[in-house]
């Protein structure tokens, strides 16, 4: 399979997914249901079964280096740019530094790793790598600016990894593939059922997304805002990751995952960090609609232009 032709897959189930919720096949809140299931079952499975087959070793090299890298200058640009150029208030700008730099590494970026590269296993250094790095950034500033004597949640924070399924399952793997332990034959082969539905489950959730979007907040998304965004995140970081792997002598195929990666549209996590702490709830919710829309193309464009 060529690699713009396992994006045809993708594009299908996303149509079925936006095509069952538009007739009104999923309900309501068909998309919704979906999407948990994914989130707090199928996706976790997926990254548990994973990580907890890799080899430790294989957790930081220079593929992960390339993508960090990516991400710092995305983050940081989205970030200062946020107050520099639309003079937004400081309180606010992680949450524009997250709409540039933050991937989808969960919901799409599981099936397109699967499609397009063959498995997650790289996937999963980039989950770790945003769950255990850039998320505490994040919510350190966020929980500074939004306190008013300025102070931080320490407790909230450390038990991130607790209240998150994906956090959770990826430390667990990361914890049985250090101590070398196997899972029973009857639990393996359940846990990789159950991963087997992550990929078409979470396309069709996103499809249906796409039909029914969250609620328009009063505040109004500036088009200037959200055009920088969406070049930071699908032009921008991809760009540069890839720059970073021909600088680090990364093989073709090790390019390739960084840069895909690194292409994948801003996270939902942006939009619940947004709600949580009232916040850049506007642009959070239009950059991820907008760069999930496009990022289909974008992504397949990448993989054209790398095969």
């Amino acid at each position: 399979m060529s690699l713009v032709s396992a994006f045809v897959p993708i594009w299908v189930l996303t149509v079925v997914g936006y095509a069952a919720c538009r007739g009104g096949l999923l309900g309501a809140a068909g998309a919704s249901v979906l999407g948990r299931f994914v989130f707090h079952l199928a996706m976790p499975a997926a990254l548990f079964l994973a990580l907890s087959r890799m080899p430790l070793s294989g957790l930081a090299g220079r593929p992960l280096l390339a993508f960090g890298v990516s991400t710092a200058a995305v983050v940081g640009f989205g970030w200062v740019g946020a107050g520099r150029l639309f003079g937004r208030e400081p309180g606010e700008r992680p949450l524009w530094g997250m709409a540039a730099g933050y991937v989808n590494s969960a919901n799409l970026g599981i099936p397109i790793a699967t499609q397009v590269l063959g498995d997650v296993s790289f996937l999963a250094q980039v989950v770790l790598l945003q769950v255990l790095v850039v998320t505490p950034v994040i919510l350190i500033a966020l929980d500074r600016h939004s306190d008013p004597a300025g102070r931080v949640r320490v407790r909230r924070i450390a038990s991130l990894p607790v209240r998150n399924p994906v956090i959770l399952a990826s430390l667990l793997g990361v914890a049985c593939s250090a101590a070398d332990l196997h899972l029973p034959s009857a639990a393996g082969a359940s846990l990789t059922l159950l991963s087997g539905a992550a990929v078409p489950a979470a396309l069709v959730a996103l499809g249906a997304s796409l039909h029914h979007t969250a609620p328009s907040p009063a505040e109004p998304a500036e088009p200037a805002a959200l055009a920088v965004i969406t070049a930071l995140k699908l032009v921008a970081q991809p760009v540069i990751a890839y720059a970073a792997g021909l600088a680090l002598h990364l093989s073709a195929p090790q390019v390739l995952a960084v840069v895909v990666c690194a292409g994948l549209p801003t996270a939902q996590n942006t939009f619940i960090f947004a709600q949580e702490y009232g916040v850049g709830e506007a642009v959070a919710n239009r950059a991820v609609v907008l760069t999930t829309t496009l990022s289909l193309a974008t992504l397949a464009t990448a993989a054209a232009l790398l095969g």
